[in-house]
């Protein structure tokens, strides 16, 4: 059925294959503006989708842009999240919302995030972006419409790379189990992923077979053919297989029509620039049809207006400390993962190091450890997007006196997999060592789902763990060093995935367990220079007025902020680098509670993970006693991530050098507040 009115249940509009063709190639064309606008996304894959896309959008599926919760809708779940801007123009080009707002595409405020979120865009089923999980929830869908007695079919879109999910085939059976004939399966079998080949990195063939095996009706069709892809719909929806659910498998082209996009891994998670976009369009034959020039216009326009509303929250002084805005204090940027890549390449021959690749792995660096390095390739073990089985499998092999090395996003190298860290990794103490990559909310446009606010929490909390959480990529090559040839046990070290400032260099000491005291000497040209590091016991009290205990990219931070309470308020601050979150420095954090009296932490989490360690050990360190101690907490406030270029969201989640320099001044003026008062009621009682 075509998209329909609600309420009269009469046909808005039917759309003929011939439109529907013409449809897709539009879709793909605003597909490409868009990621060029935003200049981040997903091309290769959504380019793919766009036939599936108009067909179910626009000829098949039951819905009513004007009704989104339409109890009789059909549901359409995204389980392939990161393909978000197909599903955005699918509803687009149906009526949802005007179609020239996608240029807003992963800009900060907008509903259009790099993964869908429900919250944000009616027509989303479900925010989506883990992936592996929506199979799940499309079963779930499908039982509460057999219970309800509702007609109304449950599509789930997937990609083929995705199907080593496990996740995906415990829904597979539940499926068939549950005779689910109102639930149908999508497969985007466009035969790429991020590390390559399907079939190189983890093969999923034979889906068909496979499928059939676990009960389902199955339908193969080319996913570039729209009256393949209308008939296949349509059949799966309107004359189901008794008892059986259904998937329907589209063989498609990663990049289908663009020329240079078509089969290439490398376009997974690349946008067009301003020339290939033009280059783009003209293939697609779009180049006089789509306002390209006005709609990049206007996306430049809505970023403004998100500049000025950053520029209004974020805490002003009398001049602009931004990094390398001035003459003085600049610094060199560069990703704290490259630090871990080096490591492996460095330290690679030991042939005890096996690493795990989990499909992101140019982008967490951990494929730096055979790159030039063909010898090598045997100890590289690609376990395809399976977060589970490749814990559990790290774990086979320290058992057997293998030094196992394995990564993805933090998120879900800490999350996705954590009962597997906790019974099989700490529980039996085993030597294996994770990369929890791309943390905190500078990861930038992919939004929420891929954001790491909250893994600090969990890795902190596993008895036997070690969590190291470096300052910038020289750090991160030492702590990554220390961790994967001396350090014996469970490892998490952490690390961010934006170039970020450059604080130390190879003198700098690093000493797993033990903090590094920062202090501000001068402005300098660059500020690596101006501040003088050495290990916490070896610092001498000099009466600072606060100290700043920061992890991570707060640590830079935090030396900016302690730049600008010197320049603007005149107070001293010592920057208490705690790179090492378990086991923390607990002598550090009492030492500067007695000599500043003042506490303010810093790190780029949810409020916690740092903060509420650093109270309790105040709290219970016998040492402080009658010591008053104030203290004040920056970091991410209870709330999920959000999408925006990495500098934005550092100061739209307040985590930058400027807030942790406000909340100083605001803890400062209390702790003055109350030694006045003190200094009062004292000269009463004495008169």
């Amino acid at each position: 059925m075509p998209i329909v009115n609600a309420f009269s249940k009469a046909v808005v509009r039917d759309f003929s294959l011939t439109e529907l063709e013409q449809a897709a190639r539009l879709m793909r064309g605003y597909d490409l503006v868009a990621l060029c606008a935003a200049g981040s996304g997903h091309s290769g894959g959504t380019l793919s989708m766009m036939e599936i896309v108009a067909a179910l959008y626009l000829k098949v599926a039951n819905h009513d842009p004007n009704n989104p919760d339409w109890d009789k809708r059909d549901r359409i779940i995204w389980s392939a999240g990161h393909k978000a801007p197909a599903l955005y123009l699918g509803l687009g080009f149906a009526g949802y919302f005007p179609i020239e707002d996608i240029v807003t595409l992963r800009k900060l405020y907008s509903p259009f995030q790099g993964h869908p979120h429900r919250l944000k865009l009616p027509g989303v089923e479900v925010s989506s972006g883990s992936l592996g999980q929506g199979l799940s929830i499309a079963v779930g869908m499908a039982l509460a419409g057999k219970l309800d007695n509702d007609k109304h079919t449950v599509f789930c879109i997937m990609g083929d790379g995705e199907q080593q999910e496990g996740n995906i085939w415990e829904a597979v059976m539940e499926a068939s189990h549950f005779k689910l004939d109102n639930l149908v399966g999508i497969i985007d079998r466009n035969r790429l992923q991020i590390d390559g080949w399907v079939k190189d990195v983890m093969n999923v063939e034979p889906l068909e077979e496979r499928y059939r095996s676990f009960g389902w009706e199955v339908i193969v069709v080319d996913g570039h053919d729209m009256t393949q892809v209308v008939d296949g719909l349509q059949k799966a929806k309107s004359i189901p297989a008794a008892g059986k659910p259904t998937v329907i498998i589209a063989n498609t082209v990663k990049g289908k029509g663009v020329s240079f996009m078509e089969n290439v891994a490398g376009w997974h998670g690349k946008a067009p620039n301003y020339d290939e976009l033009v280059k783009a369009l003209d293939e697609l034959g779009l180049k006089e049809t789509i306002a390209y020039d006005a709609l990049l216009a206007k996306a430049k326009e809505y970023q403004k207006e998100v500049e000025v509303t950053l520029a209004a929250k974020t805490p002003s002084f009398s001049r602009d400390y931004w990094w390398n805005r001035g003459t003085q204090m600049k610094v060199k940027m560069e990703p704290t993962r490259k630090g871990f890549g080096q490591s492996l390449q460095n330290n690679g021959d030991d042939e005890r190091i096996v690493c795990l690749g989990l499909d992101i792995s140019g982008s967490i660096t951990i494929s730096d450890f055979y790159s030039g390095k063909p010898e090598r390739k045997n100890r590289w073990i690609s376990m395809g997007i399976a977060e589970q089985s490749a814990t559990a499998a790290a774990v086979g092999l320290a058992r057997d006196g293998k030094l196992p090395v394995f990564g993805t996003y933090g998120t879900f190298a800490a999350a996705r997999n954590l009962d597997q860290i906790r019974v099989s990794i700490c529980y039996g103490n085993f030597n294996v060592m994770i990369a929890g990559a791309h943390g905190g909310v500078s990861v930038g446009p992919d939004g929420a789902t891929h954001q790491a606010l909250e893994d600090l929490f969990a890795m902190c909390g596993l008895p036997n763990m070690s969590v190291v959480v470096p300052c910038d990529a020289v750090e991160t090559r030492k702590a990554t060093d220390y961790l994967l040839l001396q350090h014996v046990g469970p490892k998490f070290i952490r690390f961010a995935r934006e170039a970020t400032p450059v604080v130390t260099r190879e003198e700098t000491p690093f000493v797993f367990g033990m903090a590094n005291v920062i202090r501000l000497r001068r402005e300098a040209p660059e500020m690596i220079d101006a501040f003088d590091t050495v290990l916490a016991p070896n610092c001498d009290n000099e009466n600072e007025d606060l100290s700043i205990i920061a992890c991570g990219p707060m640590v830079p931070e935090a030396m900016r902020a302690a730049w600008i309470l010197k320049q603007e308020f005149g107070y001293e601050a010592r920057v208490i680098n705690i790179h090492t979150m378990k086991p923390i420095d607990e002598t550090a954090i009492i030492r500067a509670a007695k000599e500043t009296g003042v506490i303010v932490t810093a790190e780029e989490h949810q409020i916690g993970a740092l903060a509420w360690r650093v109270s309790g050990i105040l709290t219970e360190s016998p040492e402080l006693y009658g010591t008053p101690v104030i203290t004040g907490a920056i970091g991410v406030k209870d709330r999920f991530g959000d999408s925006g270029a990495p500098w934005e969201l550092i100061k739209e989640f307040e985590v930058s050098a400027e807030h942790i320099a406000q909340k100083a001044v605001e803890v400062l003026s209390i702790a003055k507040a109350k030694s006045a008062k003190k200094t009062e009621e004292r000269f009463q009682l004495t008169h």
